[in-house]
């Protein structure tokens, strides 16, 4: 059977793919704050693949785990659900915080995002050079291209305010000091992150929430694909320049059908078509709390868009505990 773009009712799998997040995230629950990231992420892992192999689509996994002699369960190519429905590109981290979870730290999410056959950039696992912002602002006011202090300046200038007045959002990483310096100097306070870049990305789309106007620096460029989903539905800007640092790399770039090594990506070149994305709390943190235990029971939280109408719903989750 040939599958089309038209056959993708985002409507009837929305809520399909917020069961695939949160049993993920349940999965896991038992396992935070453990000290095993390994055994958190293979539980949300099976959980979230058993749960899209109920789902009525014909899905490959775009965005994965890594490659398939690296990852026993949801690797890049892995072919999901029944067989039966429209054919969907799906990007995913089955726990996008492993450390944050094994540690009880803040942020840690089961992240999934779902679209349409070939809507989504096959990002090779490099690394990403991001920059994000919210929503409002003209498109282009901050570029890959500025220097991290002209960033700033840009923004705070759009924003109508001093650069005293803007939060950045930083990994915080050795290769960052950098970047980090360069807007401190500006007198912008920055929110260092040890861990989860989507959550990273997706604070700058509510500032008035987070507290966060933009976002910066490198990470993993399959989760960069992720928040370009989660700004899809949220409204805000991102751009991505793929990293290589050796020919490895760029090999694994022509391997995913990527030839143009320097180009600079938007956020709707990252994500083309209209999107359904869901995460669920699996820590307490700015965007979702994280999972409750009460006795006999289990609270889940989940966040659902859908960048086709530009819904989105926050759904509380209760579930008997064993």
């Amino acid at each position: 059977m040939t599958h089309t773009p038209t056959d993708f009712n985002d409507r009837m799998l929305s809520l399909g793919l917020a069961r695939v997040a949160e049993q993920a995230a349940i999965a896991s629950a038992d396992l935070i704050g453990r000290g095993d990231e390994k055994a958190a992420d293979q539980a949300a892992v099976n959980a979230m693949r058993e749960q899209l192999n109920l789902l009525d689509i014909n899905g490959v996994v775009v965005i994965g785990e890594g490659e398939r002699d690296e990852a026993p369960m949801l690797y890049i190519g892995e072919e999901v659900g029944t067989g039966d429905g429209p054919g969907v590109d799906i990007a995913l981290d089955p726990l996008e915080g492993t450390t944050l979870t094994a540690k009880d730290m803040p942020n840690a999410l089961t992240v999934i995002a779902m679209g349409p056959r070939g809507s989504m950039l096959h990002a090779p696992d490099v690394y990403m050079d991001k920059l994000a912002i919210g929503p409002g602002y003209p498109d282009g006011v901050v570029t890959l291209d500025m220097g991290p202090a002209e960033r700033v300046q840009a923004l705070a200038k759009a924003k109508g305010c001093d650069t005293r007045g803007i939060t950045v959002c930083i990994l915080e990483r050795p290769r960052h000091t950098e970047i980090i310096d360069a807007v401190r100097e500006t007198g912008a306070a920055i929110r260092l992150i040890t861990d989860g870049d989507v959550a990273g990305v997706m604070h700058c789309a509510e500032p008035e929430i987070t507290g966060i106007d933009m976002y910066m620096g490198s990470g993993g460029a399959p989760e960069g694909v992720l928040a370009a989903a989660a700004l899809k539905c949220m409204g805000g800007q991102m751009f991505g320049r793929l990293l290589f640092r050796n020919d490895d790399e760029r090999g694994r770039a022509a391997k995913a059908g990527i030839t143009d090594l320097d180009r600079i990506y938007t956020r709707d070149e990252m994500v083309t078509d209209h999107v359904i994305f869901a995460a669920t709390g699996v820590t307490n943190g700015s965007i979702l709390p994280g999972i409750k235990r009460e006795i006999g029971w289990l609270t889940t939280e989940t966040i659902l868009m859908r960048s086709k109408t530009g819904s989105v719903r926050r759904m509380v989750y209760r579930n008997p505990s064993l």
